[in-house]
């Protein structure tokens, strides 16, 4: 929790990947705090849904649809953007998913590729299009959403995917240290098994597998992430940059 009483009251948070799960759900917290919410996704029915939520809870929000792997989309989402809200405090990079779960044997160049453009360059081309807006007002928080995936390797059926959190775990240190001293921070949030549509076509008893390698033998709900991403965002954690911090429930 913020430090300072309404810290978020007015301020605004941009995401990607709004129109679900983590997403969502940080919306939803936000706008709990008095936070604008711009709500992006490639589903716009998903988005506006998110949006609609967040003005129910007397916050202001709008929703754009983008498609963060195309780099012309991401730059007209972000000028969009500003044209409502002048200023953006912080950015969520939310959107992300492993494409479709495979053994290694049977991972293919096109799914590797598309797993790497949604979930390395869909960060790397947003971040890239909201920071010298960031520079410009010489403060900003970027989080983005890795996974503990990258620490356990993804063995067995999303190595592909593990492999592109690890590289967003890199790519958020390198923007933390790079733009540290101009006011701007960034840290990624590595969630566990997260009770999500992600984990929606996951084996039943995969998931139980996964359970019995979480101490704390359950899932977690979205909110648990988005509480997490509200702390790092707020004036109680104005050092934290550069870290990847776990919410997992102890899985490793």
């Amino acid at each position: 929790m913020a430090r300072t009483p309404d810290f978020f009251k007015n301020k605004t948070i941009l995401i990607t990947g709004a129109g679900s799960g983590i997403g969502r759900a940080t919306a939803n917290i936000f706008a709990r705090e008095g936070a604008n919410v711009i709500c992006v996704d490639i589903d716009i029915v998903a988005a506006e849904r998110t949006a609609n939520q967040v003005i129910q809870m007397g916050s202001e929000a709008v929703y754009i649809q983008c498609d963060v792997t195309d780099r012309t989309q991401v730059e007209r989402m972000i000028s969009k953007a500003l044209e409502q809200f002048e200023i953006i405090n912080f950015e969520l990079n939310s959107a992300g998913g492993a494409i479709a779960r495979k053994p290694f044997l049977e991972i293919t160049n096109e799914l590797w590729e598309k797993t790497y453009a949604l979930n390395v360059i869909g960060t790397f081309n947003t971040a890239q299009a909201i920071i010298p807006h960031m520079l410009n007002q010489k403060s900003g928080v970027i989080v983005n959403i890795a996974s503990v995936a990258a620490k356990v390797g993804g063995a067995g059926n999303s190595i592909h995917y593990a492999s592109s959190k690890g590289a967003v775990d890199t790519m958020t240190m390198g923007i933390a240290r790079e733009f540290a001293s101009q006011g701007i921070r960034c840290l990624s949030i590595s969630p566990g098994v997260v009770d999500t549509a992600f984990h929606s076509e996951t084996p039943h008893e995969v998931l139980q597998g996964y359970n019995s390698l979480t101490p704390m033998g359950r899932m977690a709900d979205p909110e648990e992430i988005a509480e997490t991403i509200l702390f790092v965002c707020s004036d109680a954690a104005p050092y934290m940059t550069a870290d990847t911090i776990y919410v997992s429930g102890g899985l490793r």
